[in-house]
């Protein structure tokens, strides 16, 4: 990242990642369940000097708080809290959001409710929807619900390749600095991961709602990545959600399972033309499309 902001939301510490602190244009990316926001380096370098990319680290996550009060605080409630000051302190008005996993849902919520969804310009869902894979969200709850626990660095590594082969990663390189931004000590100087375990009690307090609902009531630019091999969103659900919504662009992601990292060209590229659509006058000049083309 080229700054962080640390923004205080009630009792908790928000920390906001910012790439391309000058860029003219701004977006919100908002990443997965246990991941954080450091997740979106690689998509913010590519989209380059037109984008300033706030992520923030949802609280429970990363460098954010742990909150002694996970019934209270680790709900999409009160995460919709959390994105609404963080577009406060930033002076957004109207963002685009570009969402993984549970912070796409957190971007859908907002885009469908009546008090924030002009502050969602475009919505861009990476691997989620209206309704999920009963068996993929279990086991999902089960795995982040207990403290993961590592002798060496190198274990933790190789457990988080195995949780995360959705993501589409194929150099070694990209999981050994995915293992170091994740991981933390213990105090016996075991290794564990970035999340508080605690966070997973979102699936016990969280109040159900008619998520399809709140898809149709969506009004803003859509726009959806799949992973090919996704065993949390269906392509019977993608079918459903293009017949709800049939201006929606969409693109499916080969070779990803849950979900895809917006890490190289081939999905970077189609999130550049939705926004620069969705945005006026974000548009990148053509010497900036040029050099693009030039490398290798």
């Amino acid at each position: 990242m080229d700054a962080m902001k640390c923004l205080k939301v009630g009792s908790l510490d928000v920390v906001v990642r910012i790439w391309n602190p000058d860029a003219p244009h701004s977006l919100i990316a908002w990443h997965g369940l246990a991941r954080h926001g450091g997740d979106f380096e690689q998509l913010a370098r590519q989209l380059g000097p037109q984008w300033r990319v706030l992520a923030p680290d949802t609280p429970g996550r990363g460098l954010s708080g742990w909150s002694l009060y996970p019934a209270k605080d680790y709900l999409y409630s009160h995460y919709m809290t959390v994105a609404t000051q963080v577009m406060d302190h930033f002076e957004l008005e109207s963002t685009p959001w570009i969402g993984t996993s549970m912070g796409g849902l957190l971007g859908m919520l907002l885009a469908a409710d009546d008090d924030t969804a002009s502050r969602i310009r475009c919505l861009v869902l990476n691997d989620v929807g209206p309704a999920l894979e009963p068996e993929a969200l279990t086991q999902m709850a089960t795995y982040f619900s207990t403290l993961k626990r590592f002798t060496t660095f190198t274990q933790l590594r190789n457990a988080l390749q195995a949780n995360y082969q959705g993501f589409g990663i194929t150099r070694e390189q990209e999981w050994l600095s995915m293992a170091h931004a994740s991981a933390r000590r213990l105090p016996d100087g075991a290794w564990s991961f970035h999340y508080d375990p605690r966070i997973a009690e979102q699936f016990i307090h969280d109040t159900p709602r008619d998520t399809w609902a709140d898809w149709q009531k969506i009004r803003c630019p859509l726009m959806l990545v799949r992973g090919e091999d996704s065993p949390l969103l269906s392509r019977a659900t993608v079918d459903d959600m293009r017949r709800q919504q049939p201006r929606m662009h969409f693109l499916e992601a080969p070779g990803c399972g849950h979900a895809p990292m917006l890490n190289v060209p081939s999905q970077v590229e189609p999130i550049r033309q939705f926004l620069e659509t969705s945005v006026p006058g974000a548009r990148r000049p053509w010497w900036q499309s040029m050099l693009q083309r030039l490398k290798p």
